[in-house]
């Protein structure tokens, strides 16, 4: 199996930044897309943004384009989430998963390996 474990989250003022991190780890992590994944209060899961497990691939969800960008730290074996002009509506429980591929518009049920999230609140 694969872990994976979140960080980077807390509270931040609209308009302002965080960095989330997914550590992995376990057999043959390198060979897997990883996805972010956010739940907001109300709302279903929703996909923010994946990696390939080449790093060549990335996708996000309309709503995040041009404010959050993905990236994978081989060596670290590592994905970030940079995170940017942050709103209100990017507030929630931000989770990492493992899955065979990246794609536009995933809700997250290929993915089979998640870790136990991270809240991000954007607040005033």
């Amino acid at each position: 199996q694969l872990q994976l474990v979140e960080s980077g989250g807390g509270l931040v003022q609209p308009g302002g930044s965080l960095r989330l991190s997914c550590a992995t780890s376990g057999f043959a992590v390198d060979y897997y897309a990883i996805g972010w994944f956010r739940q907001a209060p109300g709302k279903e899961r929703e996909g923010v943004s994946c990696i390939s497990s080449t790093g060549d691939i990335s996708n996000y969800a309309d709503s995040v384009k041009g404010r959050l960008s993905i990236s994978r730290d081989k060596a670290k074996n590592t994905v970030y989430l940079q995170m940017n002009s942050l709103k209100p509506e990017d507030t929630g429980v931000y989770s990492c998963a493992a899955g065979p591929y990246c794609i536009a518009r995933m809700a997250g049920d290929e993915y089979d390996y998640w870790g136990q999230g991270t809240h991000v609140t954007v607040s005033s």
